[in-house]
């Protein structure tokens, strides 16, 4: 899966033009996500991704057959091109960390992506514009003998069995579209300022409409573990809350640092 927003030159790898390509893997600053403010998420990763952050629903365009797609986003800021989970720099390093402890499959390949070739074949891609890429790196990305080096057998793997879960989270979202159960949603908060703040443009599940599935459907749900999923997207809902909270953080933070220095007071002669 290649984002455009993370993947902003995503080159198809090849063993004789980037044999002498090397990476710095795993990723330590976050820099290159800052403007990202939602990222999708498999299905199996639900679990995982509820307990950090809110996990919503957005429009995916078309599939092949013209019918309507939806996809599962973890939402990463309450503004347009808001990464709210990015922090830092580090004193020393200029690096910028990620606030969470489990960072979405996407996330974790990163600068690594797939890329469809034609309809059946796939490549493993590389961000070339990311700056942990050159000749002087630590992990070489090809073998002496042109064969993939370790790092790069390993995302493969994970590219991989990643792709197969965009499949099956795909269904998942057929599955809602085809029940009804998606609804447009805006998050509102109030600010202790007294302003109003509001995130919109997704998509939560009906829990009304949920409720009022027939047993026979809702068994279907829990048997194929849908109905589990519908229940950890509910409750990563409330993380929306921390997210605005952050938000107002980061605002005070910037209104301090553009705060003029107020002079020390000295002591009246006597």
């Amino acid at each position: 899966m290649i984002n455009p927003q993370l993947h902003r030159q995503a080159v198809a790898l090849d063993h004789q033009q980037h044999r002498q390509l090397k990476v710095d893997f795993p990723v330590t600053d976050w820099t290159v996500a800052e403007g990202l403010n939602a990222i999708f998420v498999a299905a199996t990763e639900f679990t995982d991704v509820s307990r950090e952050y809110p996990i919503v629903f957005v429009r995916a365009g078309k599939g092949t057959d013209g019918r309507d797609l939806v996809a599962p986003v973890a939402v990463l800021g309450v503004l347009p091109a808001q990464n709210l989970y990015v922090q830092g720099p580090e004193a020393g390093t200029g690096a910028r960390g990620w606030r969470a402890s489990y960072k979405p499959a996407v996330l974790q390949a990163y600068p690594f992506c797939i890329g469809r070739v034609d309809d059946e074949r796939f490549a493993v891609c590389v961000d070339m514009a990311w700056k942990g890429l050159g000749n002087d790196r630590a992990l070489p990305l090809f073998e002496a003998d042109g064969q993939p080096a370790q790092v790069l057998k390993a995302m493969q793997q994970h590219l991989e069995l990643l792709e197969g879960e965009i499949q099956n989270t795909r269904r998942f979202g057929e599955r809602l579209l085809e029940l009804e159960l998606l609804q447009d949603r805006r998050f509102d908060a109030t600010l202790p300022d007294g302003r109003r703040h509001s995130v919109d443009g997704f998509l939560t599940i009906d829990q009304d409409k949920v409720l009022k599935l027939s047993d026979s459907v809702i068994g279907e749900l829990h048997r194929n573990g849908m109905l589990g999923l519908m229940h950890l997207h509910w409750a990563s809902l409330g993380l929306m809350r921390l997210l605005v909270d952050w938000h107002l953080q980061r605002e005070q933070a910037a209104a301090a640092a553009q705060a003029p220095a107020v002079p020390p007071q000295t002591g009246q002669p006597s």
